[in-house]
Formats: C-alpha cells, structure tokens, sequence
C-alpha cells in the first residue's frame, strides 16, 4: 500500500505524462487506474486543479464509466454479461446464483479480497450465452461453476 506522498507524486507523475494532450480527463484516469488498480478519491482534487476542472466534474466522470474503480478490484475479477441475448440464456438466474456464491452484489469485492464481481452489457459471445470476462478472459456458457474455477 503505497503512502499519500506516493500517491500525490505518482498522479503528479501521470498528469505531467499527459500534459497538452487534447481531452486529457479519460487518459490521464485509466493512467491513474493502471497505476494503483483504482482511482483514488485523494486524486480527484490533484487531477481538478491540473485540468482546471471542479471535484465534481471529475468525480462525475469516475462514477459514470463503470470500469472506473473508486476502490481497489479482487485478485480475480468476473464481468458477467447483462445484455438481452445472455437474459434470454438464463444470464439473470446464473447472476443471482454466482452473486450468493460469492456473498457480494453488482461491483462488490469478497471479504477476503479474492473476487469482485462487475456487470458489463455484451462482450460479443452472443451465440454462447450467458457469457462471461474472468481476469480479462472470454467464458461462453456461463454457470455457476465459474465461481468454483476462479477460487482455485
């Protein structure tokens, strides 16, 4: 866990690594992202005076785009599909099973850190619904068994 000090000089790194670009806001936050796994709220007032925007604005930004994280994800990661076409396969039991299994709801991480779990609308595996993201890796025909493959 890095200390305040590094987190101010490593956002300061990153907006200066972003300086002139045009529309710098979503870079320079997946940079910050990238950098710590989330977004920390003490960046938000370093980010608004760099940019010459308010708190708001940019919290706004960070609260819209979901993949945005206000707090660090689990060691895994699952984004199950919630697009018409997963629904129609049964994306919504398996959703209900999978968030029990894990005792979390939509964005919540387990207690021990292991998994979050992220609802994301179509990653293009329509004709293997439900579908599934795990670490960033395509699941067709989703069950609840994934959550038992990701504990491994």
């Amino acid at each position: 866990m890095l200390d305040s000090d590094a987190y101010t000089d490593r956002v300061a790194e990153i907006l200066e690594a972003h300086r002139g670009l045009e529309g710098p806001l979503l870079p320079i936050l997946h940079a910050i992202q990238h950098a710590f796994g989330h977004v920390p709220d003490s960046a938000i007032p370093q980010i608004a005076a760099a940019l010459t925007l308010s708190k708001a604005e940019v919290h706004g930004v960070v609260s819209f785009y979901h993949d945005f994280r206000d707090a660090p994800a689990g060691k895994h990661v699952i984004k199950l599909c919630r697009a018409e076409s997963c629904q129609t396969m049964g994306a919504d039991a398996v959703a209900e099973r999978i968030k029990k299994a894990l005792g979390v709801d939509w964005h919540g991480t387990t207690a021990d850190g292991r998994v979050t779990l992220e609802p994301v609308f179509c990653l293009g595996l329509c004709a293997c619904g439900p579908a599934a993201m795990v670490d960033g890796r395509l699941v067709g025909r989703v069950d609840e068994s994934l959550v038992a493959e990701v504990a491994k």
